[in-house]
Parts: structure tokens; sequence; C-alpha cells
């Protein structure tokens, strides 16, 4: 198998898998997950920068203080889709958090449009109409907005779309968004070890070492994902990007047990035909260009 394909396949394999990690620490409050999955993803990223030498960036960051403000406000946004994310996997919302990274690649293709003024075609538009419709229909049907898939999808597509921007290697950009949540992280965990709520150390070993490896189990599909990246043509990972969403949806109605009513069923329809009309559209425009390089 092509390196790229095994690197790309392992990420988004262990982002589909997630939910299984989150839910067996389904007993500790959401905040505090997230402030322990900071704290040692900063820890790993110290780690892995030192092991490379890895520093003069740091020098160069600093003047830079535009992108490091960006690097912040992209920190923020993180924070609250993994927040948003972690509380859905154990608030059983499985079905619809996956909903979010489902639409996430029309979002990502809208916000191009709206802040960096790109042209869609007319393809392109048509898979976002579809896409909004069945967002609409949900919303009508079920008699609420479905903010918990919005609210992944926009938050991830304006991360994406700051590091579009700010152009920072990975590891680096990962450990200045980690170093920018890790003090904040610290003090909420240190108060609630002062007022006897926190669930680290607490008797319960499992629970610890599950905490602790949330660094890792965010660390490892990310730089896979980068690996990948450089490897793979961007067609090859625009359908491996669907893997995530799928196992999560899967996960959800198997072995979580949510219920999936008739509108649900109708809603993610019309969804995932806006998906399969973006994702032909793609494939088609690559081959007119391919074929016009020849003409």
């Amino acid at each position: 198998m092509n390196r790229g394909l095994l690197y790309g396949i392992t990420a988004y394999l262990l982002w589909g898998l997630l939910p299984l990690y989150w839910r067996a620490l389904k007993e500790v409050p959401a905040l505090e997950i997230l402030s322990h999955r900071v704290i040692w993803s900063f820890v790993l990223g110290v780690v892995l920068l030192s092991a490379q030498r890895n520093w003069k960036w740091v020098k160069q960051l600093a003047h830079r203080p535009i992108a490091a403000i960006f690097l912040v406000i992209a920190a923020l946004l993180l924070a609250v889709n993994w927040l948003t994310y972690i509380w859905a996997i154990n608030a059983g919302f499985v079905v619809e958090s996956s909903l979010g990274y489902f639409i996430n690649p029309l979002v990502n293709v809208l916000l191009g449009v709206i802040v960096l003024h790109e042209r869609l075609r007319f393809g392109q538009w048509i898979a976002i109409a579809v896409a909004a419709s069945g967002v609409l229909y949900l919303t009508v049907s079920v008699g609420s907005l479905p903010w918990i898939g919005l609210t992944l999808a926009f938050t991830f597509g304006f991360y994406a779309l700051i590091k579009k921007k700010v152009q920072i290697p990975t590891i680096e950009g990962y450990s200045v968004e980690m170093a920018a949540l890790t003090l904040p992280a610290i003090g909420y965990l240190l108060w609630l070890g002062s007022s006897d709520q926190q669930s680290f150390a607490q008797g319960n070993p499992a629970i610890s070492l599950l905490l602790i490896g949330s660094g890792l189990i965010t660390a490892v599909p990310l730089l896979c994902f980068s690996a990948a990246a450089r490897r793979l043509p961007l067609s090859t990972l625009g359908l491996l990007q669907y893997m995530a969403p799928t196992m999560q949806f899967i996960l959800g109605v198997t072995v979580f047990g949510e219920v999936l009513t008739e509108a649900r069923i109708i809603g993610f329809s019309i969804i995932w035909a806006a998906l399969i009309i973006y994702s032909l559209e793609g494939v088609l425009a690559r081959r007119r260009r391919i074929q016009a390089q020849y003409v």
C-alpha cells in the first residue's frame, strides 16, 4: 500500500474511533477532559520539538505578532470544537456530531467564498444549496437547529481558514495553540483540585491513564494526517475525510444505540446527496483541467 494512503487511513480511522475513547471517560466532565487533553498535548508537542531540536521558529514567530494572535484565535476555536465534541459524545449525540464533520467540507468551501472571495463552480453551488436544504429540513422536522453539528462544522471551518492564512508547520502551530490554552487549563484543574472535584489520580488508575493518553490520541492522527497530506493528492484526501464521520455515525447507531428517526434519515440523506454532488463535481473538474493541459 502507498505509504501516504496508509498514513491517511490511519489518521481518519483513529478520528473515527475517537468516540469510543471519550465515552470511556464518560464519568469525567467535558471541561476537565478538555483541560487534560490540552495539557498533555502541549507536553507531547514540547517533547517532539525537543527531539527534533526545532526551536528556531519561536524567534521567527516573535517577529510575526499578527500570526501569533491568529494562532491564539485558532486555539480558542479548536477549544470550542473539542469541548462541544467531547460533551456531545458523552451526552449521547454521536450521530449529530458526525453531521458536523460531514458538512465541514462544504462549510470550508462557503468560507472560501465569503472570506477569501474565491469563485465557486456551478456544481459546488448546487452541493451547498442541497446541504443547506438538508439542514433546514432537519431544523423544521426535528423542531430545533442541529446546533451541535453546525458548531463543530463552523468552528473547525474557521480554524482551517486561519491555519491556511498563517502558514506555520503542523507541530509548531499545534504547540503554539496548546501553549495558549495550557495556562487556563492548568488554572481550571487547580481550581477543581482545591474544591476536591477533580477525577485525575482519585482512585481509578484507568481514568488517570486515559486522561494522560488524551494527548497521544490527539497528536498521533494529526501527525499521520500531516504525513499523508504531503504524499497524497487532495482528491484522495477529500475522499478519505468522509471515513471518520461515517464511522462515528455507525458507532452512534450500532454501539451507542442512538435512535434514527425518519426525519433524521431523510435529513442525513439530503446532506449525503450534497456530498456526492460535491465529490463528483470535484473529480470532473480535475479531469477537465488535466485534459485542457494536453489540448
